[in-house]
């Protein structure tokens, strides 16, 4: 009896079909842009995202799903999504990684979506957030979580050979982050300010040539294994380490048999050389554009990456409502 190869490279470049996924959610959250209802934005992206990953040619596995912290409507983890055919998959799905800045008119919002090969992602989902630093190709191998504020940002400088003040470092707005900032600020490296949106801003921080060389600070553990998706693509550095709400959350995630103390890079993700990953703009901003509307249709732009490849792709697409109501009343 053969035996088959679980590991064998996956040809298909699935991220191609994954993008209208992302590109069906991400329309019918932007519906709701500036109502000021997350969960309406949350329900909507969901329901457009589970209908149309039903017709993807996968057998995949809801592994890692955002929501559950905000209480709001979700996918499922171990929910089994697609036509049943192969390749059998794991699935990362954030159908809005920003729900705030949709619901209230803010730019920077996605629709995300990434898979793997089946067995290979970890989602160590008994903390809700993580300590995360993200950067470069250049300086992938000289930075360290553990290490001060200051330390990584000389690294990382040296690496890009660029002096301290050219370098920028993308921290989300929160009171939790009032060290790392002043210890940015002290150390005389730029500050950028994000309200929501860790995914965007990593990639960010990983891609060459961006405004951002280097993004630190606590956000969503669900947000930390996208983000090791899409730099499994582009290359660049992540590191990431639980961060415990408090001390009960702390003793639990031990009890699981968690190590709270364990640094997870991207291979500890996400351990494959078969990743992809698609995101589509909700709002507008640096990264994407969102959703703009004409009459019967709709404009989305997309990114669209594969890791075996190394490609990065953005997809700009036009979207004709009539056709495609026609299409999912077969």
């Amino acid at each position: 009896m053969e035996k088959t190869n679980s590991r064998r490279p996956l040809e298909r470049n699935i991220a191609m079909e994954l993008v209208r996924v992302t590109e069906a959610a991400a329309m019918a959250a932007a519906r709701h842009l500036g109502r000021g209802d997350k969960n309406l934005v949350d329900g909507a992206a969901v329901a457009a995202m589970r209908q149309t990953l039903g017709y993807v040619r996968m057998d995949g596995i809801v592994v890692v799903v955002e929501g559950e912290k905000d209480e709001a409507p979700m996918l499922y983890i171990g929910e089994r999504i697609g036509d049943g055919s192969a390749p059998q998959a794991d699935i990362a799905v954030d159908p809005i990684d920003g729900t705030t800045l949709v619901a209230r008119g803010l730019p920077g919002a996605l629709s995300v979506l990434a898979l793997s090969a089946r067995g290979t992602m970890n989602y160590p989902r008994q903390f809700f957030y993580m300590n995360k630093i993200v950067t470069g190709h250049e300086a992938k191998d000289l930075i360290d979580i553990d290490a001060p504020v200051a330390e990584n940002i000389r690294n990382i400088a040296r690496a890009k050979r660029r002096s301290v003040a050219e370098i920028t470092v993308v921290v989300l707005d929160r009171p939790r982050h009032e060290q790392i900032i002043s210890e940015i600020q002290q150390i005389g490296a730029r500050v950028k300010l994000i309200s929501d949106g860790d995914v965007a801003a990593s990639i960010d921080a990983a891609m060459p040539e961006t405004e951002v060389d280097v993004l630190m600070g606590i956000g969503g553990t669900t947000e930390g294994v996208l983000s090791a998706a899409a730099i499994h693509c582009i290359g660049g550095g992540i590191q990431c380490k639980a961060w415990p709400r408090d001390e009960d959350e702390r003793e639990a995630a031990i009890v699981s048999g968690v190590d709270v103390d364990k640094i997870y890079k991207a291979e500890d993700l996400i351990n494959s050389e078969d990743v992809f990953f698609a995101a589509t703009g909700v709002s507008s901003g640096e990264l994407l554009k969102g959703v703009r509307y004409f009459s019967g249709g709709a404009h989305t732009q997309s990114l669209v990456m594969r890791s075996r490849s190394g490609t990065v792709r953005w997809i700009d697409s036009l979207h004709d409502f009539k056709r495609l109501d026609k299409l999912e009343n077969l």
